[in-house]
């Protein structure tokens, strides 16, 4: 059963010291109404921020009505409201990789980059580059990253010591090795796992195409999978799950089934999103709760290049009349003031600033601070193709990734891929 929205009204402040300017936000912006509507997704996010709106109460003269929904209620809002060219929300919380092409192809989204500019206290470039590039459309900014996620590597130290292993693996050739020897030393438990599933795998497989030099898009809009280093991560990725992995491991796992099995201590390394990293060191979920450790992703023949991506972003309704204030609402949110708040509470932010600050990483393992701060400087901004199409994209170039696992040949799977990806491209460029 689904639940209904739940629609909050407070009082917004907006504190003159953020330096918020008077937003432009393209035309019929104006003052605006006092009242700004905003909706936002079911999530911790969400959560702190309703906490700190009364905050703010007696220092604004605007209030904030808050429409919160889970994804696929916020989904079907969007469909409908935006299709219809409503203007009953203001500021909207978007997945700039899932959805955010659509939303700015089909002009839902203002043009914010005239207000990022002129913000200068609240400061747009201390943003990473990563989640901006994911928030940016034809050159023209369109959303604030909220929330950011960052692959790395988790890993057993009971293991590796065991084994006589001093580090956890710097380079993907390393790894392989090391996820051979703790599983030869250790029966019953595999040496690597991580998402095996077609669509649920093309986001962590990502960082490995990255490393090894390829992309799934290349210049001119041209399908990449293709490409000799695309067909090396395939074989890699494949290869290090069929030949190191669980015994009999299925293809359809995603984070939670992955995440189970390093949890129960069936596997020594497993690379993942870091968000989820609570799942590994909580002793109520994890076994091996007191032996987790976390590394930068390892190195492929281009580099350490895993992704650094904004999970959640807010943009403004172009539709919106009350422009003005919905800006002045995201300056508020995405603060270095909220954000440090948010990031202390678990919830990783977009500010360069923040994570430099050791009050920003105080709530966070010290060694998974430290590999996300490697993935914050050599991240890639998108963890999946950036295309309308996301879901049927990510099925095709995650073919490949379970034919490699099954022992299919993964070359003559990525040319497969390439040509269906390649006419997915076409269409929606017509």
């Amino acid at each position: 059963m689904r639940r209904q929205p739940v629609v909050i009204s407070t009082s917004l402040a907006v504190v003159a010291a953020l330096g918020m300017s008077a937003c432009g936000g393209g035309d019929g912006g104006g003052s605006g109404s006092k009242t700004v509507r905003v909706t936002l997704a079911n999530h911790v996010w969400t959560d702190n921020i309703k906490k700190a709106l009364p905050e703010f109460e007696k220092q604004s003269g605007l209030k904030v009505e808050i429409t919160q929904l889970g994804e696929d209620q916020l989904s079907d809002q969007y469909n409908v409201k935006l299709n219809a060219g409503s203007s009953d929300i203001d500021v909207m919380m978007y997945r700039p990789l899932q959805e955010g092409k659509l939303f700015a192809k089909n002009g839902y989204l203002a043009d914010l980059t005239d207000d990022v500019k002129a913000s200068k206290d609240w400061n747009w470039g201390d943003f990473q580059q990563g989640p901006v590039q994911s928030s940016t459309y034809k050159d023209k900014v369109v959303g604030v990253p909220t929330i950011t996620e960052q692959e790395v590597l988790y890993y057993r130290k009971d293991l590796l010591k065991k084994s006589g292993i001093a580090n956890p693996p710097k380079t993907l050739d390393e790894l392989k090795t090391d996820a051979a020897k703790v599983a030869k030393d250790n029966p019953g438990v595999a040496g690597f796992v991580a998402r095996t599933g077609k669509s649920a795998a093309v986001t962590q497989f990502s960082s490995f195409l990255y490393s090894f030099g390829g992309e799934f898009i290349g210049d001119g809009d041209k399908a990449a999978v293709n490409s000799d280093a695309a067909k090396q991560a395939y074989a890699f990725y494949g290869g290090l799950i069929r030949d190191h992995g669980p015994k009999n491991v299925s293809t359809d796992m995603s984070w939670p089934e992955a995440m189970a099995i390093f949890t129960q201590g069936k596997a020594a390394f497993y690379t993942e999103a870091d968000s989820l990293y609570k799942n590994a060191t909580d002793k109520a979920k994890s076994k091996v709760a007191d032996t987790v450790g976390f590394a930068p992703f390892p190195a492929g023949p281009a580099g350490s290049k895993p992704y650094n991506v904004p999970s959640w972003a807010l943009g403004v309704n172009e539709a919106s009349k009350n422009k003005d204030n919905a800006w002045k609402f995201i300056q508020w949110a995405t603060s270095k003031e909220q954000t440090l708040a948010n990031q202390k509470s678990g919830v990783p932010g977009a500010r360069t600033s923040v994570w430099s600050d050791p009050e920003g990483t105080s709530t966070y393992p010290k060694d998974l601070a430290a590999a996300i701060a490697v993935s914050t400087q050599n991240g890639v901004g998108h963890d999946r193709p950036l295309v309308v199409k996301v879901p049927e994209a990510r099925e095709i170039v995650g073919q490949p990734i379970v034919d490699a696992i099954t022992g299919k040949d993964p070359a003559a799977s990525a040319d497969a891929a390439n040509e269906a990806f390649q006419k997915l491209l076409d269409d929606e460029n017509k």
